[in-house]
């Protein structure tokens, strides 16, 4: 690899925040927020919204979508009878 020109690749912490479970990686992403991990070293944190504790492919929970209500919404908008109407 040509030195200088790739960004730093250093030990990260990502936490996802629905479901409060975090891990330890490499990565290029850095972060101003910092944790104390587990080994007491203090790690960039880096929150994300969702990984495979919370994705519900990966943890078999589904979640409930509320088809009725964009029925509705959509009805509102648009009508009931659709385009071909």
């Amino acid at each position: 690899m040509k030195p200088g020109i790739h960004p730093p690749y250093d030990y990260v912490v990502f936490r996802d925040t629905a479901a409060g479970f975090a891990f330890l990686t490499r990565s290029t992403g850095t972060s101003d927020k910092t944790v104390v991990w587990e080994d007491g070293r203090t790690y960039p944190l880096i929150e994300v919204e969702i990984s495979s504790a919370s994705h519900p492919f990966y943890s078999g929970k589904s979640r409930v979508v509320d088809t009725q209500g964009r029925v509705q919404r959509f009805e509102r908008r648009y009508g009931k009878g659709g385009a071909g109407s």
